[in-house]
């Protein structure tokens, strides 16, 4: 019965560690030297813990579509700020202010988003060390 127990105890302790391996910090991802704003096409959505994200497909200079991926709080979090599940939907248009990822990938953390209804709201997790984006 010990050893059940002792291995149980050990499959709780791994599965509680797997969230926590999977967060990290803006530093850790994000440079806030490189600020960012998207305008874009929303094409999928994904609310879920730690992080809501959200992807968009965007122009680039020369047309091109690119599809950026979209890194937000959670959804509790976001919710509070008034940003609801029911506030987007695939195919709307989004404006995104934030943060470039540090390895060049096609992932912003999203400071503040402009809803289809003219709405901003902060996007980012609490406390997360990245700046604010003050980017009218």
């Amino acid at each position: 019965m010990n050893f059940r127990m002792a291995l149980g105890f050990a499959g709780l302790c791994l599965l509680a560690a797997i969230p926590v391996a999977a967060h990290h910090s803006f530093a850790a991802e994000f440079d806030p030297a490189k600020v960012i704003r998207l305008k874009g096409t929303l094409t999928k959505i994904e609310w879920t813990n730690p992080h809501t994200y959200f992807y968009m497909d965007v122009k680039d200079d020369n047309g091109k579509v690119i599809n950026w991926g979209c890194e937000a709080g959670a959804p509790g979090q976001l919710s509070r700020r008034g940003f609801r599940k029911g506030d987007i939907k695939l195919g709307d248009t989004l404006v995104v202010d934030g943060y470039l990822a540090k390895d060049g990938s096609n992932i912003v953390d999203a400071r503040r988003v402009t809803l289809p209804d003219g709405r901003v709201v902060a996007g980012a997790s609490e406390g997360d060390g990245g700046p604010a984006v003050t980017t009218n």
